[in-house]
């Protein structure tokens, strides 16, 4: 057997021997990402923000149309049909 062979055969799968250092220098030389929102985009976000804290009813208008329209509400029948059928007649 020839001992030199086996040596050149044992180099080639030795597993590589690593310092035990990390190199720091790379990773703090490498940008980091970056977010920057525009004027716009923060104006945006203040208008969501303030539809979605503002009430989907107005009590204001809704007090005001109960007391307008309180108590019984008559209909002529004769006028109803009138205009459904003016808008029958329109739609065809």
């Amino acid at each position: 057997m020839r001992v030199e062979a086996f040596n050149s055969i044992a180099q080639v799968y030795k597993p590589n021997k690593t310092t035990g250092k990390n190199d720091v220098t790379k990773v703090s030389a490498m940008k980091r990402d970056d977010v920057q929102i525009s004027s716009f985009g923060k104006e945006i976000q203040v208008a969501k923000q303030a539809v979605a804290d503002a009430s989907d009813i107005r009590e204001d208008l809704v007090a005001e149309m109960k007391q307008k329209y309180s108590g019984d509400f008559q209909v002529d029948t004769g006028d109803f049909a009138d205009v459904l059928l003016a808008k029958f007649n329109s739609l065809s």
